[in-house]
């Protein structure tokens, strides 16, 4: 897997989803947007390797995800460990959060991304 340009497609899918974000999204891109977080650029919806990241930070390529109840199903788990498995082989770490995690304790799921941004930058 390389780190190529994305599709058309894949763009325009991901300007969809930024159209239409869920809950969880719109509540931890209030505190990613605008370098809000210790001045790390965040983007929504990112498109990358085939994938679209729902936050990805490309100077420390540490992706984050928000996932819902679809994200429990068996085959889904599957998909996103390969997933995830196919962002590491080129450098990309991905951290997963639960909706119900950002919505009920942000500040939780924040501290836990800003330890990842830091331990992530100092490799």
């Amino acid at each position: 897997m390389t780190d190529s340009s994305p599709s058309s497609s894949l763009i325009e899918q991901s300007r969809e989803f930024r159209k239409n974000p869920t809950e969880a999204e719109t509540i931890l891109w209030e505190h990613l947007r605008n370098r809000r977080l210790e001045n790390y650029k965040i983007r929504r919806q990112h498109p990358i390797c085939g994938y679209i990241l729902d936050f990805y930070c490309q100077e420390i390529r540490l992706g984050i995800e928000v996932d819902g109840e679809v994200h429990q199903t068996q085959e889904q788990i599957a998909y996103d460990n390969q997933r995830s498995i196919d962002l590491s082989e080129i450098g990309i770490k991905v951290i997963r959060f639960r909706n119900s995690e950002v919505i009920r304790s942000v500040d939780e799921v924040l501290q836990q991304i800003l330890l990842s941004l830091e331990c992530k930058s100092k490799q």
